[in-house]
């Protein structure tokens, strides 16, 4: 196969990450239940709470835990206190400091494809936060360019294209989000890998559409092997 560009997503492409905030979104509703919500409405205030600051203040664990707090002052009302807001900062420092944990079959593929193809880590969120993770997950060494953007849409894309100098019919972009990775990566007319994941962040859940480009979904990362 001809040497391509290929663009790799990292949170929950190359290392776990949403099913951490799964875990403290789930301990966040038990929280709330003393207060008479059920679960499911409680997470929809979550989630349009996340909307609304991810618009103000961008992604990453500050802006979630933020979110939090906002949620848990809307719902608790006058019986909010401070030693829950202090537990809700805890949580959120616990989920800052964890590790990015490599997915299996990531650091073997890695080293395959970056013999045969120019690899660029293309990641959003904010800029420190998502830095120190590539740092301490030790797979820079994998990729010609690392690039970390506030918002992943068509626009950003182009903009990528253009600076990397990637000819679209022999570029690639590799992720499991539809709403980030794939559709508008397909919709700047790049080629699009599509990994699923079981925790995807339902922000990012998404009808995956056709676009310029082709699409080819698969299971595992390292079944990228089979076909580049």
């Amino acid at each position: 196969m001809s040497r391509e560009t290929i663009l790799i997503d990292a949170d929950d492409t190359l290392w776990e990450n949403n099913v951490y905030f799964e875990q403290t979104i789930e301990e966040f509703l038990t929280l709330l239940e003393p207060f008479g919500y059920p679960r499911k409405y409680s997470r929809h205030i979550l989630n349009e709470t996340e909307r609304r600051n991810i618009r103000q203040h961008g992604y990453g664990v500050r802006s979630f835990g933020r979110s939090l707090e906002e949620t848990y002052m809307k719902l608790a009302g006058r019986a909010a206190d401070r030693a829950t807001l202090d537990n809700i900062q805890l949580r959120v420092n616990d989920l800052e400091r964890t590790p990015p944990k490599v997915l299996e079959g990531v650091m073997e593929t890695l080293d395959y494809l970056a013999d045969r193809h120019r690899l660029i880590l293309f990641t959003k969120g904010e800029a420190a936060e998502q830095a120190a993770k590539v740092e301490r997950s030790g797979l820079q060494i994998h990729f010609d360019a690392i690039e970390i953007v506030p918002e992943k849409d068509v626009a950003t894309y182009r903009v990528l294209v253009n600076r990397h100098h990637v000819v679209k019919s022999r570029g690639w972009m590799v992720g499991n989000s539809p709403h980030s990775d794939i559709n508008p990566a397909l919709e700047a007319g790049l080629n699009a890998v599509f990994i699923p994941h079981h925790a995807t962040w339902e922000l990012e859940h998404e009808e995956v559409r056709s676009g310029a480009g082709r699409l080819m979904i698969l299971m595992r990362f390292s079944d990228l092997r089979e076909h580049f």
